[in-house]
């Protein structure tokens, strides 16, 4: 009986190892969104994404970065510059959006970090998304956190 059991929970556990190295292979194929008429898409209805720009989807929602209009035109360069300190991979970097890629140490799963600037009212709207599965554990939300806690340390320490 007891040998019995520890199969099983052997063979769940092998399974969901090579279910989770499966789904972190799968999620290197895709991109980000991109903007939708001039805006960073909406996340789907489930939690492995974070989004600045729709302040009415409560689950999703995360303050975008304002920043002094003295800054306006360093500003994605900042970001650009944190991305890539905290592990990112800059694959899009145009005037006013960036997309950045993360990938997960173990599984290898891959995120998109998308910014969009808009700077007539000095801020950058941000948009963080897991590509596959249906829960990230709050990663995107925290790796959102980290980035907005480091710009505002810079922005403090430029003006």
């Amino acid at each position: 009986m007891v040998k019995t059991l520890l199969s099983i929970v052997t063979l769940i556990s092998v399974l969901i190892v090579v279910g989770s190295f499966l789904l972190g292979h799968m999620s290197h194929t895709g991109k980000a969104p991109g903007l939708v008429s001039e805006r960073l898409s909406a996340c789907a209805d489930t939690p492995n994404c974070v989004l600045s720009e729709i302040a009415e989807d409560g689950t999703h929602y995360i303050s975008p970065l304002r920043y002094p209009a003295a800054m306006t035109e360093n500003t994605m360069d900042l970001i650009t510059q944190i991305i890539q300190e905290v592990g990112g991979e800059v694959l899009i970097e145009k005037e006013a959006y960036i997309a950045a890629r993360f990938t997960s140490t173990f599984f290898a799963f891959v995120d998109d970090l998308e910014c969009r600037h808009d700077p007539l009212s000095h801020t950058i709207h941000l948009r963080s998304a897991s590509r596959v599965g249906d829960s990230d554990f709050g990663a995107n939300r925290k790796r959102v956190a980290f980035i907005s806690n480091l710009f505002y340390q810079r922005v403090k320490q430029i003006t």
